[in-house]
């Protein structure tokens, strides 16, 4: 399974949904806007084992946030949003309150629908996504994708009951792989972030779930086998919530 892959931008996208079709049970599609999820779900939709969702990532709201009134309606529709979220890196700034406005409109529609699932981007503004998320009541379930916060920031998301997507490229920097050791056991799910996340010059496949396994096992202190059992274990419950 993979619970956070940019599968539609691949350059050979068509090539690896087919190949997604035979090796995964699931894998998340998560879209960088509305636009694109409208177009993506017209080429490559059609599969139970492919969700495909609305979003509007953080790093393209500053030239894409007159999208917001389509993707508040294409929520409607859906059960699960993603990729969505804060970006407080340096790169990112100029374009932050606009998104603090967009991700506060987001959670806003899905507590009002009852709640939704939604994977999140948080680089350099975990905080800030928590206090949004804080604000808003029956929102949902947050999954933080890619986790890269403090140590405090962990214990403050996991409070919230946050849940956390993660690949083998987190396992990359020594940072990440010590606060894979304190990501609780019950609340984590496999993800690539392909093709963006690379290990060793390679973009990360959807099929990468044994991969993460091992390095969370080696960081758990657990056998792959025990690691892949926890994993497919929760993956079944966060797929029960977006199914509801």
């Amino acid at each position: 399974m993979d619970f956070h892959c940019h599968l539609d931008l691949y350059p050979n996208a068509r090539d690896v949904y087919a190949q997604v079709l035979g090796k995964n049970e699931f894998t998340w599609l998560v879209t960088t806007s509305p636009r694109a999820f409208t177009a993506t779900s017209k080429v490559l939709g059609g599969s139970d084992k492919v969700l495909i969702t609305p979003g509007l990532h953080p790093e393209i709201v500053g030239a894409r946030h007159a999208e917001l009134d389509m993707l508040l309606e294409q929520i409607k529709q859906v059960r699960a949003v993603g990729e969505v979220g804060l970006d407080g890196s340096k790169r990112f700034m100029a374009s932050y309150e606009v998104q603090r406005k967009v991700f506060a409109a987001v959670v806003t529609q899905c507590a009002a629908l009852g709640g939704r699932v939604l994977s999140i981007h948080s680089r350099q503004a975990v905080k800030d996504v928590l206090a949004v998320l804080n604000d808003h009541p029956g929102y949902g379930t947050a999954v933080l994708h890619w986790f890269t916060g403090s140590a405090s920031e962990l214990k403050a998301a996991v409070a919230q009951g946050c849940w956390f997507s993660i690949g083998p490229a987190a396992f990359n920097s020594a940072a990440g792989q010590a606060l894979a050791k304190k990501l609780p056991h019950d609340r984590v799910v496999p993800e690539s972030d392909g093709p963006f996340a690379q290990v060793n010059g390679a973009s990360v496949m959807p099929w990468s779930a044994d991969q993460t396994a091992q390095l969370l096992g080696d960081a758990w202190d657990v056998t792959r086998t025990e690691a892949m059992h926890i994993l497919e274990s929760n993956s079944r419950r966060l797929l029960e919530l977006m199914r509801a």
